[in-house]
């Protein structure tokens, strides 16, 4: 069957090809780890007990920290590998875990797979959210090395997808070990793709469990002095927006500008001295920060906020040394470097959670009400249904349908100081009473490994 399943793959990967070269030509996308994806894993130490983890992208990977320092507190002999698929998420493991430890994810080609199990030899493989692939199962599962979905998120139009390949979907779904699932929907949506009940739990999900509570981040101070960011005056953050997003962002700033422009007197402050950074004589509106999801996108998006008659001041141009040249007009925040959007979250006072105000699925506002911020989503958010659900369920979100809801959403929780910190402080409490969802994932992987080990 794998022969069948790899000529079909070379079919979509023939059709996908172009779309392939213009992502790596163009726009700079995958241009690095070709060797692994086709199977040049280097070599591990065949003596030592390992754990192979995947997480797809930047998200995935954010929600496994608490996972893998639990996991080496149970498992101190075990060597735990890290896999990726993009760039963000590759860049960001290799932050966390080293390189050392970290490849990217191979093609699923059995071949490939093959050579891949060989030079790991993986003691178990652990999936992050939904990232299962035929050939790797059903070769893991032959070679008696189990597989797991932990923080499993599976939505009614993937199971719908999945169906079209019925046959295939069900022995593949089959050979899970364990599926730790985001909810009861999720759960039922693994079994009736072929999962057995008895290895499907409902976890929530691990992302209430990395997201850290706190008032404050390391290095906000310092990237709010870089930026000359005035902490006497209100900053809106939008963070990981996606295409479509920022038009949308934009002209709700320069209405938001234009009100207060209009119904308040200007403020005049004495000429910055020399250094003095960002600070303007005129403050009529709130600093508006901008960090979009993709880093191929900064000049795409810089580009816009200049067009849009804002001027905008790049985060990866004032690393340390401030401007000195006051700006004339309202100014837009770029943050164009990566790991410092928790860091523009924890400065924000209004935040909004990017990828919702156009069709792209939504953004995770979990580190948000973490650092009890009021946050506001727009109407696309299937990809994050369940924390959106339940921060609505306890009135700790706002919720707009397009822009001109989205400029008066800032401007009310602008206006009102106390209502924004209620709600934020009603987001952090949510968060706070979902977690727990490391421990039962723990839990069931323990539980397979020692089925494993038993065998």
């Amino acid at each position: 069957m794998r022969w069948i399943v790899d000529f079909f793959y070379l079919l979509a990967g023939l059709a996908y090809l172009p779309i392939a070269l213009y992502q790596v030509v163009i726009v700079g996308k995958n241009r690095r780890g070709w060797a692994e994806r086709f199977g040049g894993v280097r070599s591990f130490d065949l003596s030592k007990p390992r754990i192979w983890l995947h997480a797809v992208s930047l998200g995935e990977v954010n929600c496994t920290p608490l996972l893998v320092s639990r996991l080496k507190e149970k498992l101190p002999d075990h060597q735990i590998v890290v896999s990726t698929t993009t760039d963000t998420g590759f860049a960001r493991a290799v932050q966390l875990y080293g390189r050392e430890n970290v490849f990217r994810y191979p093609l699923d080609f059995s071949a490939v797979v093959g050579r891949v199990l060989k030079r790991i030899n993986p003691r178990a493989i652990v999936l992050v959210e939904l990232e299962v692939w035929y050939n790797l199962i059903r070769m893991a599962t032959r070679r008696g090395i189990p597989v797991v979905v932990v923080n499993g998120r599976l939505t009614e139009r993937s199971a719908r997808r999945f169906r079209y390949i019925h046959a295939w979907c069900r022995s593949m779904f089959s050979d899970l070990k364990w599926v730790g699932a985001q909810d009861e929907a999720i759960a039922a949506r693994f079994q009736n793709l072929g999962a057995h009940p008895q290895r499907v739990e409902v976890t929530s999900s691990l992302k209430w469990d990395t997201a850290i509570v706190a008032d404050h981040i390391e290095g906000e101070d310092e990237l709010a002095a870089a930026m000359d960011i005035d902490r006497k005056r209100p900053l809106w953050v939008c963070g990981s927006t996606g295409p479509g997003e920022e038009v949308i962002i934009l002209d709700a700033y320069r209405k938001l500008w234009d009100d207060r422009r209009s119904t308040e007197p200007v403020r005049c402050v004495p000429d910055p001295p020399s250094g003095a950074g960002l600070s303007a004589k005129h403050e009529l509106a709130p600093m508006l920060a901008i960090i979009p999801r993709k880093p191929e996108r900064f000049d795409e998006v810089a580009r816009l906020i200049e067009r849009s008659g804002f001027t905008c001041i790049r985060r990866s141009m004032y690393k340390e040394d401030r401007r000195t040249d006051p700006p004339h007009e309202p100014i837009v925040l770029l943050g164009d470097t990566m790991g410092e959007l928790r860091k523009f979250y924890s400065l924000a006072d209004v935040v909004l959670v990017g990828r919702s105000l156009v069709p792209m699925g939504g953004s995770d506002p979990i580190e948000v009400a973490a650092l009890g911020k009021p946050i506001i989503v727009g109407p696309h958010t299937s990809n994050f249904r369940l924390p959106v659900e339940a921060l609505g369920a306890k009135d700790a979100i706002r919720q707009v349908g397009d822009g001109s809801e989205l400029a008066a959403a800032v401007a009310s929780l602008l206006a009102d100081p106390e209502k924004g910190r209620e709600l934020g402080a009603r987001a952090r409490e949510v968060v706070v009473s979902h977690q727990g969802a490391t421990r039962q994932t723990i839990d069931g992987i323990i539980r397979v490994l020692g089925a494993s080990f038993a065998r």
